[in-house]
């Protein structure tokens, strides 16, 4: 009897499914994409027209044809494949369940040269010998609509990649490139620092009262209303009186709520969440969690056991959970936590509108595999985030958290007060399973609210005895900028992109410099902000986060059959065409005509120029060639240094911080100096590898050199010369956490262990020729 050919993508997967297929099986992995659009245009054979269109791999004449080639040096896995498919009586093409899976299977049906009728799909969303073996029995036909899904959106990257790449390179600078969905990002992340850089702090006072009752504890209430209305507190004058007037008056209870609260279980991790909790949680980066995803999905090795999947497929973006996951789940709960721990009936989550609820949520693929049982077997970035996974699981399956929750307003004549206590009668899911806050959110501003604050026993008509009244200075503040978990969490709500691609688009706008991390948040560069500004200003509806949310459920359509993938191209280009022959003619060239600065030439005391040239961007005198001023970027002396408004706070006294620049460099201060001289380093937020309580913040020498150091100088004296990067060491047989950004001549950018002195090169240059440019 001939053997049947499973085809999956990774060898760790074809690894672990082979270890449950019979004899009858031959498993091996395409390791990836085997074909792919051109990197450029290639001379064309005799007789046949050459590509020579401005997009290299699609001829837009003849209904947008893409034009795949072998990826260079997959000739060998492919040779191999096809021996493999001649002696094999099926194949079964078993890469990933989603669009990219899709289209490596038609690419692989279509190099393998088998009859149709011997050609199967299977899918697998878990790595169990139950759902391989199930699969296995139940395969299916290749999916048109969904490789076409797929095709067109690499089609339409390609297309605004090729396109918008040379229009940069001639207004701004050479090799800079544009992506579809990644410039909306870019924006949004633009328009946040805008808002945060414009704006203006409010000042406002808060007045709390500290309050004895008959019986401790003592607690403190706020004010919320002077005469019946919403109180306003703006300045100092304003504190000094409430407190005066206040002071004399008696403080009654008017009135007490009690009611109880509960607070559900959260569902089980889709893509984004479980990014947007690594981040948060574990601080993983969207990439990384990704990856540690794809390795415990593939299959890790667990003893005798050999490879398990310990988890089901990673890119998904509905909470739904099969019936048999449900069943196991709650039969773990009770066992382990109670009956009082397991709701009458499992807990349903609805998943988003798009969502493919084919898919199931993550979760582990069985129950007895717990975290502890296979700590042994995994490295420590897979541990953290399989444990992560599995108590998200558990937790969404059990029952409410409850809470007791007292009000009571307290009056002093025209003044009232309100004070709120939060006390915890069943911890429910939270035993478990703690949420993180979102960084910005409400919830920020409720805080006091929420925390467990117990009461001491209150009556209507109870005279209390105030003990003292607290003035609190407070600014407003700006909405926050985003790091990893908000920004995927925004491209998430509105529709930008899909969960296979956050971790791309995040990694993109780094790789391409036109955003850095800051303490763990995103700041655009000046060359951010300068292409953000242009496409926003030429390509209006291309960066609008509506239109790229309408065009991501246009792929949707697409793959439901619902409408055709040619004719949304068609629709797609026209628009784009015109714009950008606009674009060509209107756009301001950056090289050419500069953009004022606020900065004067020291020299003849015109307005500098921010220009772009042969080695990057740099500040000249708008005079040349009568003046040859020029500058590096920052270098200049600004007229007037203004501090910085951050949304940082005051460890003392609670009030903003800025950033204000001194003799060793930037550094965060107090803006009540000099009532308070409280002053911070900025940290670059990688934490400190000899105290592992401090983070590593920039210094500058005496000589001007930039250095990283501990902020716990002195207490600890850890320092280094390069920037430091949160990544562990790659060489196994180094325990360094960090790495140094580094760059010469010959290598240019790339990281260096500071112990052990491996290097890792930079893969930009390798992942653009792989991706193309502006994919």
């Amino acid at each position: 009897m001939e053997k049947a050919l499973v085809v999956v993508e990774s060898p760790a997967k074809a690894k672990t499914i082979k270890k449950y297929l019979g004899p009858g099986f031959q498993v091996k992995a395409s390791v990836g994409h085997i074909k792919d659009l051109p990197m450029r245009a290639e001379k064309a054979p005799k007789g046949k027209k050459a590509n020579n269109g401005p997009v290299v791999g699609v001829d837009i004449d003849r209904g947008f044809t893409p034009e795949y080639q072998i990826i260079p040096g997959k000739e060998k896995v492919i040779k191999d494949l096809r021996e493999a498919a001649k002696k094999a009586g099926r194949v079964l093409l078993a890469t990933d369940p989603d669009r990219e899976g899709e289209a490596i299977a038609w690419h692989l049906s279509e190099e393998l040269k088998k009859p149709d009728d011997m050609v199967f799909r299977v899918l697998f969303n878990e790595l169990t010998e139950r759902a391989i073996k199930e699969a296995i029995d139940k395969p299916s036909r290749l999916d048109r609509n969904k490789y076409d899904a797929q095709q067109t959106r690499r089609i339409l990257d390609r297309i605004v990649g090729y396109q918008l790449s040379p229009l940069l390179w001639a207004k701004v600078q050479y090799g800079l490139s544009a992506g579809r969905v990644q410039s909306v990002a870019l924006r949004l992340i633009v328009d946040r620092q805008n808002l945060i850089d414009t704006f203006v702090p409010q000042e406002h006072w808060s007045i709390t009262a500290s309050l004895e009752a008959d019986s401790p504890p003592v607690f403190s209430a706020k004010l919320i209303e002077m005469g019946g209305k919403k109180v306003l507190v703006p300045d100092t004058e304003t504190a000094a009186s409430i407190v005066k007037q206040a002071r004399e008056n008696r403080f009654r209870v008017a009135e007490v709520k009690r009611k109880e609260r509960s607070r559900k279980a959260p569902p089980p991790f889709i893509t984004s969440t479980l990014q947007q909790e690594a981040s948060r949680k574990l601080k993983m980066t969207s990439s990384r969690a990704m990856r540690v995803a794809q390795q415990l999905y593939e299959g890790v090795e667990l003893g005798d056991q050999g490879a398990v999947g310990l988890i089901t497929y990673m890119r998904t973006d509905s909470p739904r959970l099969a019936p048999e996951a449900l069943d196991a789940v709650r039969g773990l709960i009770k066992s382990k936590y109670g009956a009082k721990y397991l709701p009458d009936k499992p807990n349903f989550f609805k998943g988003r509108k798009s969502a493919q609820e084919a898919h199931e949520a993550i979760r582990p693929t069985s129950t007895e595999n717990t975290p502890e049982k296979v700590k042994p077997f995994l490295d420590r970035y897979q541990h953290s985030l399989y444990r992560l996974i599995w108590n998200r699981f558990t937790a969404s399956q059990m029952s409410p958290a409850l809470f007791d929750m007292t009000t009571a307003d307290i009056e002093a004549e025209s003044f009232l007060f309100r004070v709120t206590g939060s006390i915890m009668r069943f911890d429910g899911f939270l035993k478990v399973y703690q949420q993180e806050k979102e960084e910005g959110s409400d919830e920020r501003d409720r805080a006091e609210d929420d925390k467990d604050k117990e009461l001491p026993p209150l009556k209507e008509g109870m005279v209390l005895n105030l003990l003292g009244l607290s003035p609190r200075q407070h600014f407003t503040q700006p909405s926050a900028a985003f790091n990893e978990a908000s920004l995927i969490k925004e491209l998430e709500e509105k529709g930008i992109g899909r969960p296979s691609t956050y971790a791309e688009i995040v990694s993109t706008i780094q790789k391409r410099k036109y955003v850095e991390l800051e303490a763990k948040k995103f700041r655009p560069t000046i060359l951010g902000r300068i292409i953000a500004g242009l496409l926003v200003d030429s390509f209006p509806q291309l960066l609008d986060p509506l239109f790229t949310a309408e065009m991501e459920s246009t792929l949707d359509l697409i793959e439901e059959g619902s409408t055709s993938w040619t004719e949304t191209l068609e629709q797609f280009y026209g628009p784009f065409l015109s714009a950008l022959k606009r674009a060509e003619k209107e756009m301001k060239s950056i090289k050419r005509d500069g953009i004022p600065t606020m900065e004067s030439c020291p020299e003849c005391g015109e307005r500098l120029l921010l220009r772009s040239g042969k080695y990057g961007m740099f500040m000249g005198c708008p005079d040349y060639p009568d003046c040859e001023y020029t500058c590096n970027v920052g270098s200049a002396k600004p007229k007037a240094a203004e501090p910085v408004p951050t949304d940082e706070k005051c460890p003392e006294c609670g009030a903003p911080m800025v950033i204000r620049e001194g003799r060793t460099g930037p550094f965060l201060a107090c803006t009540r100096y000099p009532e308070c001289r409280k002053t911070l380093p900025i940290t670059t937020g990688v934490e400190c590898p000899k105290c592992n309580k401090g983070k590593l913040a920039q210094r500058r020498s005496k000589k001007g050199k930039t250095f990283y150091s501990c902020d716990r100088y002195p207490d600890c004296d850890y320092s280094l010369w390069n920037k430091p990067v949160s990544e562990a060491c790659p060489n196994p047989d180094c325990e360094s956490p960090l790495m140094e950004e580094r760059s010469n001549k010959t290598d240019g950018k790339y990281l260096q262990c500071p112990e052990c002195k491996h290097k890792v090169k930079n893969e930009e240059d390798a992942a653009a020729k792989q991706e193309g440019i502006g994919a």
